[in-house]
């Protein structure tokens, strides 16, 4: 039987200071558990985020999504144009 070498999983999540882990997209993307803020991780946007997210998002990686989260991203991302245009070809480049 073959030994594949172990590879590591890096997660990067949206994690408000006071714990709530929920989508970054737009308003009503996740209202989960009554949750009323989507769309939150835009309203605090700095250069800080981008530059994270750009570091995150350049090289070559494999993209592992959850159902519901693939769900969204199959629905937006491939049609993505003007600003978003760059990170939707980063997210096509990325083995799904």
């Amino acid at each position: 039987m073959p030994q594949w070498p172990m590879r590591s999983i890096i997660g990067a999540a949206f994690v408000s200071l006071d714990g709530v882990m929920q989508a970054p997209g737009g308003p009503g993307e996740d209202n989960q558990g009554g949750f009323d803020q989507a769309g939150w991780v835009f309203k605090m946007w700095d250069p800080g985020i981008e530059e994270t997210l750009g570091t995150v998002f350049s090289g070559d990686y494999d993209l592992l999504l959850g159902r519901r989260t693939y769900d969204i991203f199959a629905a937006y991302w491939p049609y993505a144009e003007g600003d978003n245009k760059p990170m939707s070809e980063a997210f096509d480049r990325a083995n799904k």
